[in-house]
């Protein structure tokens, strides 16, 4: 008897990993469907202004977290100078103290000084390191190092073919800004403002936005004295560095067709309600294709959701071809951002209908809001706002005022209100 079923295809799920510069948007990351979250500490790391975490937050951070299933790295991913190297030891010791689960780094000393001070904790290759190829990542293995984190300049053809020679754990980047430099390798931000962007100092010097001279002629002199020779294209622009940002929200197929162990978001400096927002779109197409990968069809609202934090416009940067014209910023560089965070629901009484909403943002009677979370999401025009104390309120004005709203369905805690600015 022949037997024509086709072999079933075993497909990995890849975790989902978010962004976090703080204990409270650690907490947002995982309630809103993130597998782990990567933090900075005060030392070692490259966001010197994410807020990052104290032991104490780290502490707080890790118990949350692996309660509820998921993981925390910490990124130790500094490139460092002699004296940076300071009270390493201890800052090590301390991390596998406190449960971390992995740390994420660039440079070999720091590897090396892991390696014999805490040797079961996991060590995860830094983007830092802008790996490209396999025979890098297999010496890497050979080094004792579990995980790679790719540059983000890799295609999906590339890592296809990392899988196919390296049996190693791959992270790649999903979503966020990229960097205009080969995988963070800059030094614009040291040149121009003596901030070294390898040791967490970036000043982001790519995004500003620049006067452009001739000849030691500023363009707008030009339009100024009416002379008759045009100094630059109409095209021409005062941004010239800028990249869009990164989106693979609508190809998490070959994602994980490809092999990815870790779908990474970046943007440990972004706002709670992006955090969540994203995260959670991500988390409907990763689980819906896991579901059922023959049938999957992506749907639309997973991109809309997207569109509703702030972003600035969208590319798939590497991954298919190089970028072009069309995945950079020239002009005025635009953020879209189409929703506003403005309050955060802490409790919901089933009787009254009333939920108890924590203000971050302006809200008032008449206005449309729409209630958003992992198992939520309705709009309704809000009718009812008291205090604390039951008096009757026209608005939410005062940042992290206590309100209760009258809601039109059933919210849970931590559920986001948000409305269109």
């Amino acid at each position: 008897m022949t037997n024509n079923l086709k072999p079933q295809r075993i497909l990995k799920k890849p975790e989902l990993l978010a962004p976090a510069g703080n204990l409270e948007k650690l907490q947002f990351a995982i309630n809103y469907g993130a597998d782990a979250v990567y933090i900075g500490g005060q030392q070692f790391g490259l966001r010197a202004k994410a807020g990052n975490f104290t032991f104490e937050d780290m502490e707080e951070g890790v118990k949350f977290a692996h309660e509820r299933g998921a993981k925390v790295y910490v990124a130790t991913n500094i490139i460092a100078h002699n004296d940076d190297l300071e009270g390493l030891e201890d800052y090590l010791k301390k991390l596998y103290e406190i449960g971390i689960d992995a740390i994420i780094v660039a440079d070999p000393a720091i590897i090396m000084t892991s390696k014999q001070i805490v040797p079961n904790l996991e060590v995860h290759l830094s983007t830092q390191m802008s790996i490209t190829n396999w025979q890098s990542i297999k010496f890497w293995k050979e080094e004792g190092i579990e995980r790679v984190v790719l540059a983000r300049e890799v295609s999906i053809k590339e890592i296809k073919e990392i899988k196919e020679n390296v049996d190693i754990e791959i992270e790649a980047f999903i979503h966020g800004a990229m960097c205009i430099s080969y995988s963070g390798r800059c030094v614009l931000s040291n040149h121009m403002t003596s901030r070294d962007a390898n040791r967490g100092g970036c000043a982001q010097s790519c995004r500003w936005s620049y006067d452009l001279f001739e000849d030691g002629i500023i363009e707008e002199e030009v339009t100024e004295n009416k002379q008759d020779i045009p100094l630059f294209n109409e095209e021409d622009d005062p941004y010239t560095m800028s990249s869009k940002d990164l989106c693979m929200l609508e190809n998490i197929p070959d994602m994980i067709e490809a092999g990815v162990d870790s779908l990474k978001i970046e943007g440990r400096m972004k706002s709670v309600h992006y955090v969540a927002t994203v995260v959670n779109a991500y988390r409907h197409a990763i689980d819906a294709y896991m579901t059922d990968p023959e049938n999957y069809k992506f749907d639309p609202a997973w991109i809309d959701e997207i569109q509703k934090a702030s972003h600035r416009p969208l590319t798939r940067a590497f991954y298919y071809n190089h970028p072009t014209l069309e995945d950079q910023i020239y002009g005025k560089e635009t953020r879209l951002r189409k929703f506003d965070f403005v309050g955060q629901v802490m409790s919901y009484d089933e009787e009254t209908g009333l939920a108890t909403i924590q203000q971050r943002n302006n809200f008032m009677v008449g206005q449309e809001v729409e209630f958003f979370g992992p198992n939520t999401k309705f709009t309704q025009v809000i009718s009812y706002i008291e205090d604390e104390e039951g008096n009757k309120l026209d608005a939410a004005r005062h940042p992290l005022q206590m309100v209760k709203v009258k809601v039109d369905q059933a919210v849970m805690t931590n559920d986001m209100m948000r409305k269109e600015n």
